[in-house]
Protein backbone atom coordinates (compact mmCIF):
# COMPACT_ATOMS: atom_id res chain seq x y z
CA UNK A 1 0.00 0.00 0.00
CA UNK A 2 1.24 3.51 -0.72
CA UNK A 3 0.85 5.90 1.47
CA UNK A 4 0.45 9.86 0.38
CA UNK A 5 2.36 11.76 2.98
CA UNK A 6 1.91 14.97 1.37
CA UNK A 7 -1.66 16.11 0.13
CA UNK A 8 -0.48 19.82 0.47
CA UNK A 9 1.26 22.17 -1.20
CA UNK A 10 4.96 22.91 0.58
CA UNK A 11 7.13 21.86 2.99
CA UNK A 12 5.06 22.69 5.63
CA UNK A 13 2.07 20.29 4.48
CA UNK A 14 5.02 17.80 3.85
CA UNK A 15 5.74 17.58 7.52
CA UNK A 16 2.35 18.00 8.95
CA UNK A 17 1.57 14.43 6.77
CA UNK A 18 5.09 13.20 8.40
CA UNK A 19 3.81 13.96 11.77
CA UNK A 20 0.11 12.56 10.52
CA UNK A 21 1.83 9.37 9.92
CA UNK A 22 3.67 9.14 13.19
CA UNK A 23 0.60 9.65 15.04
CA UNK A 24 -1.21 6.33 12.52
CA UNK A 25 2.16 4.31 13.16
CA UNK A 26 1.51 5.30 17.20
CA UNK A 27 -2.06 4.44 17.15
CA UNK A 28 -2.16 1.33 14.97
CA UNK A 29 1.14 -0.23 13.45
CA UNK A 30 2.87 -0.15 16.91
CA UNK A 31 0.17 -1.46 18.89
CA UNK A 32 1.25 -4.81 17.32
CA UNK A 33 4.83 -4.20 18.17
CA UNK A 34 4.03 -3.35 21.66
CA UNK A 35 5.41 -6.10 23.27
CA UNK A 36 8.59 -6.36 20.31
CA UNK A 37 9.59 -2.57 21.35
CA UNK A 38 9.02 -3.26 25.24
CA UNK A 39 11.64 -6.26 25.05
CA UNK A 40 14.05 -4.70 22.68
CA UNK A 41 13.76 -1.48 25.33
CA UNK A 42 14.72 -3.69 28.16
CA UNK A 43 16.80 -6.15 26.33
CA UNK A 44 18.61 -4.32 24.15
CA UNK A 45 19.47 -5.01 20.72
CA UNK A 46 20.68 -8.37 19.10
CA UNK A 47 20.13 -7.92 15.27
CA UNK A 48 21.45 -11.22 13.58
CA UNK A 49 22.59 -8.78 10.38
CA UNK A 50 24.52 -5.82 9.14
CA UNK A 51 23.32 -4.10 6.14
CA UNK A 52 25.44 -1.08 4.58
CA UNK A 53 22.91 0.29 2.05
CA UNK A 54 22.98 3.90 0.13
CA UNK A 55 21.36 6.54 1.21
CA UNK A 56 19.14 7.16 -1.68
CA UNK A 57 15.51 7.60 -0.34
CA UNK A 58 14.30 4.64 -3.00
CA UNK A 59 15.99 1.46 -1.10
CA UNK A 60 14.26 0.54 2.53
CA UNK A 61 16.23 -2.13 3.89
CA UNK A 62 13.68 -3.08 6.13
CA UNK A 63 11.48 -2.59 3.42
CA UNK A 64 12.86 -4.86 0.61
CA UNK A 65 13.07 -7.53 3.40
CA UNK A 66 9.98 -7.44 5.53
CA UNK A 67 12.44 -7.21 8.64
CA UNK A 68 11.04 -6.64 12.00
CA UNK A 69 12.30 -3.51 14.62
CA UNK A 70 15.52 -5.15 15.91
CA UNK A 71 16.38 -7.45 13.00
CA UNK A 72 19.06 -4.90 10.79
CA UNK A 73 21.93 -2.67 11.93
CA UNK A 74 22.19 -0.50 9.27
CA UNK A 75 24.52 1.86 7.75
CA UNK A 76 23.41 4.07 5.31
CA UNK A 77 26.35 6.24 3.15
CA UNK A 78 26.55 7.05 -0.61
CA UNK A 79 26.36 4.40 -2.68
CA UNK A 80 26.52 1.66 -0.15
CA UNK A 81 30.52 2.11 0.20
CA UNK A 82 32.60 0.42 2.70
CA UNK A 83 36.06 2.28 2.89
CA UNK A 84 39.57 0.79 3.47
CA UNK A 85 40.67 0.05 6.72
CA UNK A 86 42.33 3.21 7.62
CA UNK A 87 43.05 3.26 11.37
CA UNK A 88 44.07 7.08 10.81
CA UNK A 89 42.72 8.80 13.70
CA UNK A 90 40.35 10.37 11.08
CA UNK A 91 36.77 10.72 11.38
CA UNK A 92 35.49 7.34 10.09
CA UNK A 93 32.04 7.10 10.50
CA UNK A 94 30.99 3.87 8.48
CA UNK A 95 34.31 2.19 9.95
CA UNK A 96 32.81 3.34 13.79
CA UNK A 97 29.53 1.14 12.90
CA UNK A 98 31.28 -1.51 11.19
CA UNK A 99 33.41 -1.95 14.39
CA UNK A 100 30.21 -1.79 16.98
CA UNK A 101 28.57 -4.13 14.72
CA UNK A 102 30.91 -6.75 14.71
CA UNK A 103 32.52 -6.24 17.68
CA UNK A 104 29.61 -5.36 19.89
CA UNK A 105 26.55 -7.19 18.34
CA UNK A 106 28.47 -9.68 17.09
CA UNK A 107 26.30 -9.66 13.77
CA UNK A 108 26.63 -12.85 12.11
CA UNK A 109 26.23 -11.62 8.38
CA UNK A 110 27.34 -8.19 6.91
CA UNK A 111 25.05 -7.72 3.33
CA UNK A 112 26.01 -4.96 1.09
CA UNK A 113 22.91 -3.67 -0.57
CA UNK A 114 23.46 -1.69 -3.76
CA UNK A 115 20.73 -0.38 -6.76
CA UNK A 116 19.94 0.83 -10.08
CA UNK A 117 20.22 4.56 -10.39
CA UNK A 118 22.53 5.26 -8.26
CA UNK A 119 23.66 8.83 -8.19
CA UNK A 120 26.81 8.73 -6.34
CA UNK A 121 27.85 5.96 -9.13
CA UNK A 122 26.54 8.66 -11.58
CA UNK A 123 28.36 10.92 -10.47
CA UNK A 124 31.73 8.96 -10.60
CA UNK A 125 30.92 8.36 -14.09
CA UNK A 126 30.16 12.12 -15.03
CA UNK A 127 33.40 13.18 -13.59
CA UNK A 128 35.55 10.67 -15.46
CA UNK A 129 33.53 11.40 -18.90
CA UNK A 130 33.31 15.25 -18.24
CA UNK A 131 36.67 15.96 -15.50
CA UNK A 132 34.16 17.83 -13.07
CA UNK A 133 35.04 18.22 -9.52
CA UNK A 134 31.39 17.71 -8.61
CA UNK A 135 31.11 19.26 -4.65
CA UNK A 136 33.24 19.18 -1.40
CA UNK A 137 33.12 15.64 -0.44
CA UNK A 138 31.34 12.98 -2.70
CA UNK A 139 34.09 13.28 -5.60
CA UNK A 140 36.57 11.85 -2.47
CA UNK A 141 34.02 9.56 -1.10
CA UNK A 142 33.65 8.38 -4.51
CA UNK A 143 37.37 7.63 -5.20
CA UNK A 144 36.66 4.43 -3.34
CA UNK A 145 35.52 3.19 -6.24
CA UNK A 146 37.60 4.59 -8.54
CA UNK A 147 39.48 2.08 -10.22
CA UNK A 148 36.65 -0.70 -10.52
CA UNK A 149 34.54 2.54 -12.50
CA UNK A 150 37.88 2.44 -14.25
CA UNK A 151 37.57 -0.46 -15.39
CA UNK A 152 33.95 -1.04 -15.72
CA UNK A 153 34.00 1.90 -18.43
CA UNK A 154 36.74 0.50 -20.47
CA UNK A 155 35.38 -3.13 -20.37
CA UNK A 156 31.83 -1.55 -21.28
CA UNK A 157 32.34 1.27 -23.71
CA UNK A 158 30.04 -0.01 -26.49
CA UNK A 159 27.28 -1.05 -24.43
CA UNK A 160 23.81 0.56 -24.01
CA UNK A 161 24.17 3.13 -21.05
CA UNK A 162 21.47 1.05 -18.85
CA UNK A 163 23.90 -1.78 -18.89
CA UNK A 164 27.01 0.24 -17.97
CA UNK A 165 25.48 1.92 -15.52
CA UNK A 166 24.03 -1.63 -14.19
CA UNK A 167 27.78 -2.73 -14.42
CA UNK A 168 29.24 0.14 -12.43
CA UNK A 169 26.82 -0.29 -9.75
CA UNK A 170 27.59 -3.81 -9.10
CA UNK A 171 31.58 -3.27 -9.36
CA UNK A 172 30.79 -0.73 -6.42
CA UNK A 173 29.20 -3.58 -4.14
CA UNK A 174 32.53 -6.06 -5.05
CA UNK A 175 34.89 -2.93 -4.16
CA UNK A 176 32.75 -3.03 -0.56
CA UNK A 177 33.03 -6.36 0.01
CA UNK A 178 36.93 -6.51 -0.86
CA UNK A 179 37.05 -3.59 1.11
CA UNK A 180 35.31 -5.32 4.27
CA UNK A 181 38.10 -7.71 3.67
CA UNK A 182 40.98 -5.79 4.59
CA UNK A 183 39.74 -5.51 7.70
CA UNK A 184 41.76 -7.71 10.24
CA UNK A 185 38.84 -8.42 12.54
CA UNK A 186 36.18 -8.99 9.74
CA UNK A 187 38.83 -11.14 7.43
CA UNK A 188 39.35 -13.20 10.68
CA UNK A 189 35.68 -13.94 11.78
CA UNK A 190 34.93 -14.56 7.83
CA UNK A 191 37.68 -16.94 7.69
CA UNK A 192 36.81 -18.53 11.27
CA UNK A 193 33.34 -19.35 10.08
CA UNK A 194 31.97 -16.50 12.06
CA UNK A 195 30.71 -14.16 9.87
CA UNK A 196 29.62 -14.36 6.23
CA UNK A 197 29.74 -11.63 3.61
CA UNK A 198 26.49 -10.97 1.17
CA UNK A 199 26.82 -8.79 -1.51
CA UNK A 200 22.64 -7.63 -3.15
CA UNK A 201 21.69 -5.54 -5.96
CA UNK A 202 18.46 -4.18 -6.41
CA UNK A 203 16.35 -3.17 -9.07
CA UNK A 204 14.44 0.03 -7.93
CA UNK A 205 11.98 -0.18 -11.35
CA UNK A 206 11.59 -4.26 -10.53
CA UNK A 207 11.59 -4.62 -7.25
CA UNK A 208 13.72 -8.05 -7.95
CA UNK A 209 16.55 -8.35 -6.00
CA UNK A 210 20.25 -10.34 -6.86
CA UNK A 211 22.55 -11.75 -4.83
CA UNK A 212 26.80 -11.69 -6.29
CA UNK A 213 27.96 -15.17 -6.34
CA UNK A 214 32.09 -15.62 -6.15
CA UNK A 215 31.86 -18.96 -8.55
CA UNK A 216 30.46 -17.37 -11.71
CA UNK A 217 31.30 -13.42 -10.52
CA UNK A 218 28.13 -12.45 -11.47
CA UNK A 219 24.32 -11.49 -9.66
CA UNK A 220 21.67 -13.99 -9.40
CA UNK A 221 18.01 -13.90 -8.40
CA UNK A 222 17.34 -14.61 -5.04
Amino acid sequence: MVRKKNDGKGAGAFIKGLVRGYHKFHSRTFKGYRSLFERLARKGQAPKALVISCCDARVDPALITDADPGDLFVIRNVANLVPPYEPDGHYHGTSAALEFAVHALDVKHIIVLGHSSCGGVAALARRHVEGAAGGEFIPQWMSIADRACAAVEARTAKAPALDQSRAMEQAVVRVSLENLLSFPWIRKRVTGGGLSLHGWYFEIESGELSAFEAKSDDFRPL
